[in-house]
């Protein structure tokens, strides 16, 4: 079974069943049994010791899943803070008052996910705390706010130089021997990644027309009529003593805290340069370094403003562990499904598709690999492993053609962004519901649609480019597709309030 399509078999039962039953937990557990199976031959014994040394212990015991549980902790007790404090109140009363539309509010919450480029982490669980009390003023329900945190994560940090997945990529791609550097690689692939610039297009585009279509349609209804579809109630201090700052202020804190602590842990301070520095950080170690200095100022901020006792505060430390479990549990089994599917192989069975796939067409080549890795996305979760097992195999195919290995090596992030996006076992994708505090299964199948017609554009972008090969008219092609396509759905699914 090692290296053959069965390798795919375990992620592909969990993402069914977990899209059949509703039920996430139980759909992992299902994948990461079956694969524990395949791995060792189907003997109980055997099979048992695999999913737990070498699947819950293995994700558990990593040092970069460990620094990322630990960054999910800090963020749930920060947010636990700003809302015993009163800032999360404070601000939703501000945002009543000068966010007027639903447009206004989805805008508002696309701009600021595009502003936190930084991580896809960071990004998923401070926009969703920072807007949630904003589009709940709108009655947005929380899928499409999960889809807005989630399309402004992941594909805006794929684009962004500074950022930890440019730094996945750089070191990824820094010694095989392309003539340039990682960085360098990454910022020129930018313009070619269609996905993540025509998701941009489409999340302003669908925000401005004023509809939706698929089953994110039927939760607009439902919140328009009262029912956002919170996962579970969430109790806002009203506190009179709170203003805008006590939210905005350890925000912004947490941010630059955190630019400050990846650029540390890259070397800024040691002389590396700023590209440098984000290219060679660790965002498992960077991440919960800021996020540790941000939660010890506002803590003595909120303290020396006296919108918050000593006793509440350290009670929110508890408050706010207890409130990412949830998200902590389901990214352990995620996890542990990815490690059963390494054990499996499919990294040896998708580099021979791809290879296979080079001695075909080779104008079409780019569009072959965006699909590739958007399957391999998809089923195992990971974007960053999908693009860690693709670039190595894509730059040598490319080596005759080098108007071509831009356009390549931009269909494999694109790929593994989109499959990342759509896939129920993506750790983003998990950020995002946990960030929403919406039911995880929801937010997956109201987003699928629309992030497939935004791969299907891509997919067609990618085609043409392996001919035109020039990005600003396949780009174009690309946006116009997109607004047209939108017109024609608008037709058929009219915004609520006109039904």
């Amino acid at each position: 079974m090692y290296g053959t399509f069965w390798a795919l078999v375990p992620p592909i039962v969990a993402i069914v069943l977990a899209l059949i039953t509703k039920e996430t937990y139980s759909s992992l557990f299902v994948g990461i049994l079956v694969g524990a199976l395949f791995v060792a031959g189907f003997s109980p014994v055997a099979s048992l010791d695999t999913m737990i040394n070498d699947g819950f212990i293995a994700a558990i015991a990593d040092g970069w899943n460990a620094g990322i549980f630990m960054f999910l902790v800090l963020l749930g007790i920060m947010v636990a803070l700003i809302n015993a404090a009163g800032g999360s109140a404070a601000f939703g009363r501000w945002a009543v008052k000068h966010v007027h539309t639903r447009t206004g509010a989805l805008l508002a919450t696309f701009l600021l996910g595009v502003l936190i480029f930084i991580d896809d982490y960071f990004n998923c669980l401070t926009v969703g705390s920072v807007m949630r009390p904003v589009t709940d003023s709108h009655k947005i329900s929380r899928a499409k706010l999960a889809y807005i945190i989630d399309a402004t994560a992941a594909p805006i940090c794929m684009i962004a130089p500074v950022s930890s997945w440019a730094a996945a990529v750089s070191a990824t791609a820094q010694d095989l021997n392309t003539g340039i550097s990682g960085i360098q690689l990454f910022i020129h692939a930018i313009p070619y990644n269609f996905y993540s610039l025509l998701t941009i297009v489409f999340v302003v585009a669908i925000s401005v027309m004023g509809f939706d279509y698929g089953p994110m349609a039927k939760a607009e209804l439902r919140a328009l009529q009262g029912e956002l579809g919170a996962l579970s109630d969430e109790e806002e201090e009203n506190n009179p003593r709170a203003s805008i700052w006590d939210m905005l202020f350890p925000v912004i804190v947490l941010i630059v805290f955190c630019v400050i602590g990846m650029m540390y842990v890259g070397g800024f301070w040691d002389g590396a340069s700023l590209i440098d520095s984000f290219a060679d950080t660790d965002a498992s170690v960077g991440l919960p370094w800021g996020c540790i200095v941000a939660l010890i100022i506002t803590f003595l901020y909120l303290l020396i403003r006296r919108v918050i006792s000593f006793k509440d505060a350290t009670a929110c430390i508890t408050k706010g562990f207890v409130a990412m479990v949830p998200a902590m549990l389901i990214l352990t089994f995620a996890l542990t499904l990815k490690n059963m599917t390494g054990l499996l192989g499919a990294a040896d069975y998708v580099a021979g598709l791809v290879e296979g796939a080079a001695a075909g067409l080779f104008a079409m080549l780019p569009a072959v690999i965006f699909l590739v890795a958007l399957g391999l996305a998809f089923a195992t979760g990971t974007s960053w492993g999908t693009f860690g097992i693709l670039i190595p195999i894509v730059l040598p195919v490319f080596a005759e053609t080098p108007d071509l290995l831009m356009i390549g090596i931009s269909a494999c992030l694109a790929g593994a962004v989109c499959g990342d996006h759509i896939s129920p076992i993506s750790d983003t994708t998990i950020m995002a519901s946990a960030g929403a505090n919406v039911n995880h299964i929801e937010h997956v199948s109201t987003q699928l649609p629309y992030a497939l017609t935004v791969a299907a554009i891509s997919f067609v972008c990618y085609i043409i480019a392996g001919f035109v090969r020039n990005w600003v008219v396949c780009l174009l092609i690309g946006a116009v597709l997109t607004v047209a396509v939108l017109f024609v759905l608008r037709k058929r699914n009219p915004a609520p309030a006109e039904a």
